[in-house]
């Protein structure tokens, strides 16, 4: 298994100083589409589940990681490739990887039930489906995994990415400790007098900007104190670093692009519990695609990405300088990102903190999008009312006032048209994630809509979504909110039904 080491993180640094172009550096995926197009590889790709060592703020750190057949994190199909994958666990301890926001059988979607068991240490496990194209990401589903980086990206290409001719670029945001996921979690667990142990940003504590209270105007509530009295809150966990390609700021990884050129941004939110503002700076996008399903175009500079969704931005770069692209967080000045550059284009550092606080994430781009492919019109046949509780003292979430794992299934059956109004009773907002569907976002707040497609949505404070899908992959899928430390302490449940016999 192949490390980052010292000498190579070194080397960027001297060339980031220097301007010289970094070929060949960034440790992710190719930023070119493949261009081979079988309709099946014989071979299967390996995909190995290990440890490697980061250099976070100058300090080691232990890490999971993805590693897959090319020796860097995560996995890019060609077009009509299947998904023909050995899972290798060389990880020293159990795991399991769920394909996120991918529709094979419910076997094969990486959740730990009882008979899908996780991956014994030095074990291997097969999976073969067909994929379904655009940007996704793949993560553990065993204990908190995820948070230490068991996760990387998942890039299926289709025949349009080869005829656009576009460099791509993909970005992946974390959210990184020094402690353990069991330390955060007890910390946020724990009760000192009736406060919850761990530092948390409210609206209470923020400093707004003009900016920032401008672009919170236009979110889904309007308010700071959202018109009910009492401040959301936001930022469960006070994180050491925030990374994207596995990067700060202070060294972050420099893409070297064509001036003039054309480039795909492949957006993925792989954050544990950190939900980030997108600002591409002097650039302007085109968001074509969310969570990997194409939506009508729209434009933006400054695009809001809940924990586990992604964007896919066309941008159209509009000389041969370096063009910072800026995640920063929701609730606070912290920020990460990677730099665009065209060769010999000097590089600017820019500090690890914006000058003004970001103001929560909102709706204020989903408001605006629609699907380029929506469900078939259709009467629901059944609609499931879920409501989503939880506090932070104490710190436990809820759906439909139960805990996973002692819930009662959403029962649905094979074939129906299915609806499920979500309602958030608590402060937080909570990003929810439906396994093995691709629904489409139908209402906000009760105004109905022809949204997008996609496989994770926002839910925010006292507010409602409704998302509809087809019950058409039958099985076992877990339903819950991708805030690990939500889902961690309850805020998950399952939808079921069995095949047509």
């Amino acid at each position: 298994m192949r490390e980052n080491d010292r000498p190579a993180l070194l080397t960027r640094r001297q060339i980031l100083a220097s301007g010289v172009a970094l070929a060949g550096t960034i440790p992710f995926l190719p930023t070119t589409p493949a261009t081979a197009a079988p309709e099946r590889r014989t071979a299967k790709l390996r995909l190995i589940a290990g440890t490697r060592t980061l250099a976070v703020n100058g300090k080691p750190a232990r890490v999971f990681g993805l590693i897959g057949p090319n020796g860097k994190p995560g996995i890019a199909l060609s077009p009509g490739e299947r998904f023909h994958v050995d899972l290798v666990n060389q990880a020293g301890t159990s795991t399991l990887v769920h394909w996120h926001g991918q529709l094979p059988p419910w076997k094969q979607d990486g959740f730990p039930w009882p008979q899908t068991p996780p991956l014994p240490a030095g074990e291997t496990r097969s999976y073969d489906y067909a994929p379904i194209a655009g940007t996704y990401w793949m993560h553990s589903h065993v204990g908190m995994q995820e948070q230490s980086l068991m996760t990387a990206p998942l890039i299926v290409h289709n025949a349009e990415d080869t005829r656009a001719d576009r460099q791509e670029v993909v970005l992946m945001l974390h959210d990184f400790s020094f402690q353990t996921p069991e330390e955060l979690l007890a910390g946020l667990t724990k009760s000192n007098g009736g406060q919850s142990a761990m530092p948390k940003a409210g609206m209470s504590e923020m400093k707004m900007g003009s900016a920032s209270m401008g672009a919170m105007s236009s979110g889904n509530m309007g308010a700071m104190n959202m018109g009910f009295g009492t401040a959301m809150d936001l930022n469960d966990v006070d994180f050491d670093a925030f990374l994207a390609n596995d990067r700060t700021l202070a060294d972050p990884a420099v893409i070297r692009i064509e001036p003039g050129g054309r480039v795909r941004l492949r957006l993925i939110n792989g954050a544990s519990s950190t939900q980030f503002w997108i600002d591409l700076g002097a650039l302007s996008g085109t968001v074509v695609a969310v969570d990997g399903h194409p939506v009508r175009p729209v434009r933006g500079a400054r695009l809001p990405l809940a924990m586990a969704q992604r964007l896919d931005v066309l941008i159209n770069i509009p000389g041969n300088g370096s063009y910072p692209i800026v995640a920063q967080v929701e609730g606070k000045g912290a920020r990460t990102g990677i730099v665009l550059a065209a060769p010999g284009a000097p590089v600017s550092r820019l500090g690890g903190e914006a000058g003004e606080i970001a103001p929560p994430v909102d709706l204020s781009l989903e408001r605006r999008l629609a699907a380029v492919t929506p469900l078939a019109p259709r009467v629901p046949d059944v609609t499931h009312r879920v409501i989503l509780a939880g506090s932070m003292a104490p710190y436990a979430w809820s759906m439909n006032g139960e805990y996973w794992p002692n819930v009662k299934p959403l029962m649905i059956a094979h074939g129906q048209r299915v609806a499920i109004e979500m309602v958030n009773h608590s402060m937080m907002a909570h990003p929810m994630h439906l396994h093995g569907h691709a629904f489409q976002v139908v209402a906000i707040n009760g105004a109905s809509l022809a949204g997008a497609v996609r496989d994770t949505v926002l839910v925010p404070p006292m507010g409602s979504v409704t998302i509809a899908f087809d019950a058409d992959n039958p099985g076992r899928w877990a339903f819950h909110c991708h805030n690990l430390y939500h889902m961690m302490t309850g805020m998950m449940t399952e939808v079921r039904y069995p095949a047509i016999i």
